[in-house]
């Protein structure tokens, strides 16, 4: 057979199933080369797909720079309001509707049907008002498209009042004829019409504490709702004519004696603070006669609370409010617009307001741990965030305190609390990578700022004070490595204060905690800080503790160079303090000495050479102290448990010398600080606002109250 020719063997090479096994065989034995257009299609997707997801980081990072400290728990929607369409008022006639938990109109009558009544009853109500709000939004069109018939409609009210004066009046004359005793000698109805006097509210008050008369509660409650209104145009002209010291009566005695007549009435002992006291008789016929008159008086001072200044009536208000707290039981919104206006009135207030709108968040969230704890632990964390965002020395006191009350809230669900600060110091984490990751201007920035470093000192003192209790090492790990990262993204001179409050911390988690957290690198890091020629002038006092970036023309003043030695020396003297009995002592000092002799070597100021070479003479004795006392045991340090309890009663009695030196710098460091109180130019002024007088619990003057209501007068 001849050859082939050049088209069959091209045939027989692309399609013979010998050719292609050989083919297949070949392939698997030898990578194929791949070409200039495969490279090219293989580095275009590869480009891709890092855009891809640089994109994405840059997406993510930006999300995480968009989301606020205090919105890390999201918003956290109000309870809805407990407005109804009525005017607060309590009816004084039996015949009458009254008002009930969801600010519908209820008739003494219908307080006896059966549950399943009540159904078809709502179901009614609610479609009235719907047709009544249809005809309202009516009125209104028709008001503004005809102004005659707006006028026409103010004249027929008007008439209507009239006719109403006028009927009211009569039927007083004719029950005045039947028999009934006088408002003066009587029950006086506290109706917008009649006028109120001394003698009737002293009446009033009589029967209320002797008889418990609820006609004369009701209109008591309707007294001290118009008191609680008084500063309102539409209250002013309604109740117009009563006198202030009237009012002024009525709003001492409600405050004050309110809560012990509604315990007497219900049958509650006034030690009775549990909240199942007023759920267990929430069905009771007295109950439901109360729950008008209780939740008139609740509402009317928390409309007190939010709309009065003074600071002693508002102290007075909540110390009387807090007592009354079980009340809120059965009125949830109200419950929540307690929680709203104590933790606005304890953040922004102060001494003695501050103090008692804390006790009210507390008692809230003791009472109702199940239902409000989370509610309250999150409303006081976002005010104290966004109180905290800018901070000076007059405010620095404030804030303390603010952390310091937070911290106790926290300790009562130290779980549920953890939590929370889980959420909270990840989202702080995410944070500090985005600036160490991208360098961006306003992540570094956000960084450092006061709303970031609170926010850190909050969670560090929440951590300290709970960690011996509980197991919080999660938490104690990420925020060490927060702490950690701040200090090595802001390493200048500038950023003295910061680094101080960062090693500061550390040595708080690692008091608290009992770990080991190196600190001395950071320490020592400040000795080297090169500002270039030191002035002679010594340059104005300021105060570390309420700053944390410096201005550029302190650092070459004399106190900046003073401040850095001495810093060092408190750092490291309370880090050594802490592992002064520990057997590792010897090894944990020796890289800080070699450093403290180098510094000693190449500095040319005698007072910072002396100060650092006593520091080093008082180093070195504990040293020697801890190595005698080494080579007097017997044990391996594989003897994990004779290690722990190495000079354990050397350490309780505090006889090692470097205890006393450590002793002698913190009171130094104490007695310095009054001196280093004024504030740096760069912060923004603020005015010292002026000190509260202290309030007792259950007094406040009546004066006070008159001065109050005479201002507040229309």
């Amino acid at each position: 057979m001849g050859k082939l020719g050049k088209k069959a063997r091209k045939f027989a090479k692309k399609n013979l199933q010998s050719v292609l096994k050989r083919k297949r065989q070949l392939k698997s034995m030898f990578k194929r080369k791949a070409s200039k257009r495969d490279k090219k299609e293989a580095a275009e997707n590869l480009e891709e797909d890092q855009i891809g997801k640089s994109n994405e980081r840059g997406l993510e990072s930006k999300n995480i720079e968009d989301v606020e400290l205090d919105a890390v728990f999201g918003d956290e929607s109000d309870a809805v309001e407990d407005d109804s369409g009525s005017d607060g008022y309590l009816s004084e006639d039996s015949s009458c509707p009254s008002l009930d938990e969801n600010g519908t109109e209820i008739y003494q009558d219908d307080m006896d049907v059966d549950n399943g009544g009540t159904g078809d009853l709502l179901e009614q109500n609610t479609a009235i008002h719907l047709e009544l709000a249809q005809k309202k939004k009516k009125l209104e069109r028709l008001q503004k498209k005809d102004p005659e018939f707006s006028n026409f409609l103010e004249s027929y009210e008007n008439g209507l009042g009239k006719l109403k004066d006028e009927e009211s009046y009569s039927d007083e004359d004719n029950t005045s004829e039947d028999g009934t005793e006088s408002p003066e000698k009587g029950t006086v109805n506290l109706r917008k019409d009649k006028l109120l006097t001394s003698s009737a509210i002293n009446s009033l008050c009589q029967l209320v504490r002797e008889h418990h008369s609820i006609s004369a509660l009701t209109s008591l409650l309707n007294g001290y709702r118009a008191a609680c209104h008084y500063d309102l145009h539409d209250v002013a002209s309604c109740h117009g004519h009563l006198d202030s010291k009237a009012l002024s009566k009525i709003l001492i005695f409600m405050l004050q004696e309110a809560d012990n007549i509604f315990r007497e009435m219900l049958g509650i002992s006034c030690s009775s603070c549990k909240k199942e006291a007023i759920l267990e008789l929430k069905n009771s016929s007295k109950c439901k006669s109360m729950k008008p008159l209780i939740k008139s008086y609740l509402r009317s001072t928390l409309f007190l609370l939010n709309q009065v200044t003074d600071s002693e009536i508002l102290a007075f208000s909540l110390v009387k409010i807090r007592a009354s707290v079980i009340f809120f039981a059965a009125f949830r919104p109200l419950l929540h617009r307690l929680i709203k206006i104590a933790v606005h009135l304890w953040v922004t207030g102060e001494g003695t307001l501050a103090s008692h709108s804390f006790l009210v968040i507390k008692d809230v969230a003791s009472v109702f741990s199940s239902v409000c704890f989370d509610s309250c632990l999150i409303k006081t964390y976002k005010a104290f965030i966004g109180h905290c965002k800018f901070v000076d020395p007059v405010s620095s006191k404030h804030i303390q305190f603010l952390r310091n009350s937070f911290i106790e809230l926290c300790s009562q669900d130290v779980q549920n609390s953890s939590k929370k600060a889980m959420v909270c110091v990840e989202h702080l984490s995410k944070i500090l990578q985005t600036g160490l990751q991208t360098k961006n201007k306003e992540a570094v920035k956000r960084i450092c700022s006061w709303q970031y470093t609170n926010c850190i000192d909050l969670w560090v003192s929440f951590i300290s004070a709970n960690i011996q209790d509980y197991d919080l090492q999660p938490l104690l790990y990420i925020i060490i490595q927060i702490i950690n990262g701040v200090a090595v993204l802001f390493p200048g001179p500038k950023y003295l204060p910061l680094r101080i409050k960062c090693i500061q911390w550390l040595n708080n988690l690692s008091s608290a905690s009992g770990v080991f957290i190196p600190v001395a690198s950071f320490a020592m890091d400040i000795l080297e800080y090169k500002t270039g020629r030191v002035t002679g002038k010594p340059g104005k006092d300021f105060n570390f503790s309420s700053t944390i970036k410096l201005p550029k023309h302190l650092l070459k003043s004399r106190n900046f160079q003073d401040k850095c030695v001495s810093s060092v020396i408190e750092l490291l003297a309370t880090h050594f303090a802490q592992w002064s009995y520990h057997i590792t002592f010897p090894e944990l000092a020796t890289i800080p000495l070699i450093c403290l002799r180098k510094f000693v070597e190449t500095t040319t100021t005698e007072s910072y050479r002396r100060v650092v070479k006593r520091f080093i003479n008082q180093v070195e004795q504990n040293i020697e102290f801890i190595q005698r006392k080494r080579d007097e045991v017997a044990f391996s340090p594989k003897d994990h448990q004779s290690v722990e309890s190495f000079l354990q009663y050397e350490k309780s009695n505090a006889n090692a010398p470097f205890t006393q030196y450590y002793e002698s710098i913190i009171e130094k460091a104490a007695s310095s600080k009054p001196v280093m109180n004024q504030k740096i130019s760069s912060l923004p002024q603020t005015k010292p606002k002026r000190k509260e007088r202290q309030l007792p619990n259950d007094t406040i003057p009546v004066s006070v109250i008159d001065e109050v209501l005479e201002g507040n007068k229309v």
